[in-house]
């Protein structure tokens, strides 16, 4: 057990940077290089090897040499179910947020009401 708790830690550090989701992300739609990458990322681009070789340490990438040029590619179809799950997670959140807000401003439009009537009598 407590070897799986460690998988996960370790899983979930990987994931703990906005530039490997996002590299992550990117890979879901198929194999890309590193200038691809960078390219795509745009100013986050600059850390992408850094960020490339964290995933690769914890296998969740898989390269390919063709030359010179490095070839990424996710490493398990599963991470694509995690980053659908997070996805999801956040979505709930939002929804929850929406809905927080809407009656908060429901409640301050019927205060704002009861002041109005008050002040008017």
């Amino acid at each position: 057990m407590k070897q799986l708790q460690k998988f996960k830690a370790e899983l979930f550090k990987a994931l703990s940077h906005p530039t490997r989701i996002r590299i992550l992300e990117l890979l879901r739609e198929g194999e890309m290089g590193v200038s691809q990458l960078q390219l795509a990322l745009g100013p986050e681009g600059t850390t992408v090897s850094q960020q490339l070789a964290i995933l690769r340490m914890k296998n969740l990438v898989d390269t390919r040499r063709a030359g010179n040029a490095i070839y990424y590619r996710l490493k398990d179809p599963q991470i694509n179910d995690l980053l659908d799950a997070g996805r999801r997670i956040f979505e709930a959140h939002v929804i929850q947020l929406q809905s927080l807000s809407e009656e908060v401003a429901g409640s301050l439009a019927s205060v704002s009401r009861r002041r109005s009537a008050a002040a008017g009598e």
